[in-house]
């Protein structure tokens, strides 16, 4: 019975929801190695983000002695690249799933449509609304960071990490900036559920019970300098400018990827691209729990961790209540 599926949902995967093995005793070398391919190889979205840091290093972004002295031209060069970034992700995930419906209903969490009106949006309703915060603020404070460390590495404000000096920690870094992200994520997050910080800043990202991709950047301006603010580890951790564009591009490309709704993109009737996780799908109907990722276990280990079964609802729903008389 404790293993048995949540009703209410139009999809739902194979429960309990299973954390990485990497924190798991006995040790299960198998499980880690599977873990890791699923991860990483083939069509995942950490492989195309890490092609498309590349892509935008080589082809689309200013040199270091250019980004050595402000100026608008470059600055602006990178508004754009980012706007059509996120307009492509976001703006085709919608197109694919929301406007032409091209997968219906297969695979989609929650199977009620995405809200056209509503007086708790900004611009009246949720699509307008969470593209206007993606846009406005989202984009802007993404390529803030960018300029930021940009400047600073051209100026010798943040360590330089280089292949020829290091090609070893090169490749790793691409695999551990996840790691620091679900790290990071977590406690922030756990942060930003603080009535005080909920009420003025986070609630505006929990508009969105029901989500669609340009719900993931959807969020206070305040919001985004915290959630963004991950990459300036990178004033104390060592890095290459294709590792800075893939941090602040995973960041900000999988947080449209994790929301758009859907378990992954069907091709030939097999799931070929995973995208939005139960987990956080789940965060966003019942607020408290499933603050981080399933990278790191921080859930598990803190009482906070919704695995998608009838048991773990109930321990959640306590917990909600609680929260609810005590806090809002």
């Amino acid at each position: 019975m404790s293993d048995a599926p949540l009703k209410g949902w139009n999809h739902t995967p194979e429960v309990p929801l299973q954390v990485s093995p990497f924190f798991s005793w006995p040790p299960r070398p198998m499980a880690m190695a599977k873990w890791v391919f699923n991860s990483w190889f083939f069509m995942t979205e950490k492989l195309i983000i890490v092609g498309i840091a590349f892509i935008s290093f080589y082809w689309l972004q200013p040199s270091l002695d250019v980004t050595r002295t402000l100026a608008f031209g470059w600055i602006a060069e990178m508004f754009i690249r980012n706007v059509i970034l996120m307009s492509v992700v976001a703006g085709g995930l919608h197109l694919y799933f929301f406007t032409f419906t091209k997968q219906e209903q297969k695979l989609k969490y929650d199977a009620r449509p995405l809200m056209k009106n509503g007086r708790q949006f900004t611009l009246g309703g949720q699509i307008r609304d969470n593209m206007f915060w993606t846009i406005a603020s989202g984009v802007t404070v993404w390529t803030a960071y960018e300029v930021l460390m940009f400047w600073a590495m051209a100026n010798g404000y943040a360590p330089m990490l280089t292949w020829a000096a290091h090609p070893i920690w090169f490749i790793a870094l691409f695999l551990l900036i996840p790691v620091w992200e679900s790290f990071y994520f977590y406690w922030i997050h756990r942060a930003l559920h603080v009535p005080f910080l909920y009420k003025h800043v986070h609630a505006l990202h929990h508009r969105n019970i029901n989500v669609g991709p340009w719900s993931g950047l959807s969020m206070h301006p305040v919001e985004h300098l915290i959630f963004l603010g991950s990459v300036l580890v990178h004033f104390v951790v060592a890095a290459h400018p294709v590792h800075i564009l893939f941090h602040l591009q995973y960041y900000a490309l999988t947080a449209a990827t994790t929301h758009t709704g859907f378990e992954g993109m069907v091709i030939k009737d097999k799931n070929r691209l995973k995208l939005g996780t139960f987990h956080h799908q789940m965060h966003h109907r019942y607020f408290e729990c499933n603050y981080g990722s399933l990278e790191l276990p921080w859930d598990k280990w803190f009482g906070s961790f919704h695995d998608g079964t009838v048991e773990s609802d109930a321990k959640i729903r306590k917990r909600r209540k609680t929260f609810t008389n005590g806090a809002r």
